[in-house]
This record gives structure tokens, C-alpha cells and sequence, in this order.
């Protein structure tokens, strides 16, 4: 590896942590008038589309299976969000929205557009935030590529 490849990834590193903490930032902003805090809001944005097991939850979202299990069973215990029975595995229940989640969800929407756009315009535009959104996917997959190959020396 070379010098320069070595503060490539360290500088990516460093970005992407502090991008993590600004989108964590801005989403208990958007999410606390709803009554959902950023972890709650990721959970139940997850399951939207279709209800998911935990362990489903957790991969989409790149932690781990106890932090989902966690806010799952908050999410359940508010009322804004249920488990299902998952046809395909017996103890592996579905995590579904309930209609109060959902409604939690849409109270974020108006704040989240508001964000979207602002966001697009200091990009430079839709064309260069969908760019930013490709550069994005293309890291993160390359990560999940070369992490499977990757393994640490050993320390003497």
C-alpha cells in the first residue's frame, strides 16, 4: 500500500465518521417532533417497505443485531411497531410499522423534503446530489468487498 493510498483511506475514514455523526445530528432534529429519536426512525424507515426480521434490519442497516432486537422491542412497547409471524423462520418474528409509526413517519416528511432540498441546492443540483449518492454506494460496496478479503496482520 502506498503512502498516498494510506491517507486516501484515512481521510475517507475520517469524513465518513463525521458524516455519520452530522446525519445522526440533523436526524434527531427532523425525527424529535415526531416523538422517534434517529435510531427509532431508522428501525421503522427500515420496515416500511415490508416488514423484516431483526437480523434483516440489522444487515440493512450495517449494526448489529442486538442494537435493532433494542429499539425493536422500544418500538413495539410505544405501539409504533408489531411483531409478525415470519412464515419463513418459526422464532424469527417480523417487525411491521404500525399505523402510529407510520404517522410518526409522515410527521418527519415536511422537515425531511426541507432538508432533501436544501441539500440539492448546495450540492450544485439534483444531477450533483445524485452523483454524491452513487460516489457513496460505490464506497460502501467496495468496502463490503475488499472487508471479506481483507484480513489483519498479526501482531507480534
Amino acid at each position: 500500500m502506498s503512502r498516498e493510498e494510506q491517507d486516501a483511506l484515512s481521510r475517507t475514514a475520517l469524513g465518513a465518521f463525521r458524516l455519520n455523526g452530522q446525519f445522526l445530528a440533523v436526524s434527531e432534529k427532523l425525527a424529535e417532533p415526531a416523538g422517534l429519536t434517529a435510531a427509532w426512525w431508522q428501525v421503522l424507515g427500515a420496515v416500511l417497505p415490508e416488514p423484516l426480521p431483526v437480523a434483516g434490519i440489522a444487515r440493512v442497516m450495517g449494526i448489529t443485531r442486538q442494537s435493532v432486537q433494542r429499539i425493536a422491542d422500544l418500538l413495539v412497547r410505544e405501539g409504533l411497531a408489531a411483531y409478525e409471524t415470519n412464515p419463513a423462520h418459526r422464532r424469527a418474528k417480523l417487525l411491521a410499522p404500525t399505523e402510529a409509526g407510520r404517522a410518526a413517519i409522515d410527521r418527519i416528511e415536511p422537515g425531511h423534503a426541507e432538508l432533501a432540498a436544501l441539500l440539492a441546492r448546495e450540492l450544485g443540483g439534483q444531477e450533483a446530489f445524485d452523483e454524491t449518492v452513487r460516489v457513496l454506494e460505490r464506497l460502501s460496496g467496495a468496502l463490503d468487498a475488499v472487508s471479506t478479503r481483507y484480513t489483519a496482520p498479526e501482531t507480534p
